[in-house]
């Protein structure tokens, strides 16, 4: 964060396993005076944290966690960049992402640059939950035969995930039949608390 304004936001908490973690803390804004989060709806105080711990982001100004602050009685029309900790995609979405991710590496190679530097900068997970047509039903092979027809006829689709999933170190496929993708994302992937590469911990 640097020396912005709201550098003294930056806290130390003291984990049980004897390590520490920083994270950025709201009531620190009140203890400087600088507003009141604790009025605001959680969703907003998500999107405070997250501009705080990006106020050395290019994206992101002094003025847009003023905005937030001031949330239901400043400018109604007031925008703020928001930079998620993680994204879910379902394949519908996330194929054509990948897709994208894969032209720009082979834009990079063509012009000499190091492919490697085009790499989602947050974690991908892709849940794959919208292909898997009904071919048999009514009895427990059902599933699994529909399955394998399903890998059959979108094999080279999935040759293509599978290569995506190994080419990009943020990226994780989730293949059919594991669940749809609310259901994989509240039972697998998600998490009160996310630590990002740097030891910070936000929500």
């Amino acid at each position: 964060m640097g020396q912005s304004k709201f550098a003294a936001c930056r806290r130390t908490l003291e984990l049980a396993s004897g390590q520490s973690a920083a994270y950025y803390s709201l009531p620190a804004l009140a203890e400087q005076g600088l507003g009141d989060p604790g009025r605001l709806p959680y969703s907003v105080k998500v999107l405070l944290e997250s501009a705080l711990r990006h106020q050395d982001h290019p994206a992101l100004e002094p003025h847009h966690v003023e905005a937030l602050l001031a949330w239901g009685r400043g400018d109604a029309n007031a925008e703020v960049p928001f930079i998620p900790g993680r994204v879910i995609l379902q394949d519908f979405t996330g194929v054509p992402c990948v897709v994208d991710l894969a032209a720009l590496r082979s834009a990079m190679a063509t012009a000499g640059k190091d492919p490697q530097k085009i790499e989602p900068l947050v974690p991908v997970d892709l849940v794959i939950d919208h292909s898997v047509q009904v071919d048999f039903a009514g009895n427990e092979q059902a599933l699994p035969k529909n399955v394998k027809l399903e890998f059959q006829r979108n094999l080279e689709r999935y040759e293509f995930l599978r290569w995506g999933q190994s080419a990009f170190d943020t990226l994780s496929i989730i293949p059919p039949a594991v669940g749809i993708v609310h259901q994989v994302n509240l039972e697998h992937f998600a998490r009160g608390v996310l630590r990002n590469k740097d030891g910070v911990l936000y929500p």
